[in-house]
């Protein structure tokens, strides 16, 4: 692909993200995801929204979760938020679905546009672990994303099949697969989050680790951490 080509796609890709970046922060201060009052008082008005358009909303959610995951934003921040809105489960689904849709629409355009550039920056990450892929690329990147990416970003993550070819279901079922233990976990501390400033009239931090709803969520996620780290250490050392 010649030079020219690939700097449109950088500045394209540049101006998208800026202009989501700017509309996000357009609308929200970051001081005020901090002020519990700023808090309720638009959750009553979401709640409210979702109870009379959920599907309007979980479609937005989709749209946004899957355009913040191709320009290589990064799925937890949009996992809580997924819990806080639409519960865990719910927000498990809708998270896992969107960072799958978005993860392969990267890892396509990666793949017809970006290829030998690629190739080129990012093989040495992953060519220790070409034969394990090229042997069973479905169960080994299920693994791949279920341990985290061996520390590896996610936007990153999502454009390092591009070197070994990988197939275009396997990718999507693989990331699918490998992504719900970890988003699950983080739905369910947004939801435990919605529920504790719902029966509560301020944060009082030094008690909300005590509260089932969130307490839980952390404790599975030291274990899932202890987990991943073990499959790390035999899959891809």
């Amino acid at each position: 692909m010649k030079l020219n080509i690939k700097i449109l796609l950088g500045i394209i890709y540049i101006i998208c993200f800026s202009i989501l970046i700017f509309t996000v922060f357009s609308y929200v201060d970051l001081k005020d995801l901090t002020n519990f009052t700023f808090i309720q008082e638009h959750k009553a008005s979401l709640d409210s929204y979702k109870n009379n358009n959920q599907v309007l909303l979980l479609s937005i959610f989709f749209i946004f979760s899957t355009i913040w995951v191709l320009l290589l934003g990064f799925g937890s921040p949009l996992a809580l938020l997924g819990g806080f809105i639409f519960g865990k489960w719910i927000g498990t689904l809708i998270s896992v679905i969107s960072f799958s849709v978005g993860s392969l629409l990267l890892y396509s355009l990666a793949n017809l546009f970006l290829k030998d550039l690629i190739k080129e920056k990012l093989s040495w990450r992953i060519n220790k672990f070409r034969d394990l892929f090229n042997k069973n690329e479905l169960l080994y990147f299920t693994l791949f994303r279920f341990t985290g990416g061996g520390g590896i970003p996610f936007g990153i993550q999502n454009v390092l099949p591009v070197i070994f070819n990988m197939k275009s279901k396997n990718y999507f079922f693989a990331t699918f697969l490998g992504l719900i233990p970890s988003v699950f976990i983080i739905s369910s501390l947004g939801s435990g989050f919605e529920k504790y400033i719902s029966d509560k009239q301020t944060i009082i931090w030094s008690e909300i680790l005590f509260e089932q709803e969130i307490y839980l969520p952390i404790i599975g996620f030291i274990i899932f951490c202890i987990l991943t780290y073990f499959l790390k250490r035999k899959f891809f050392k």
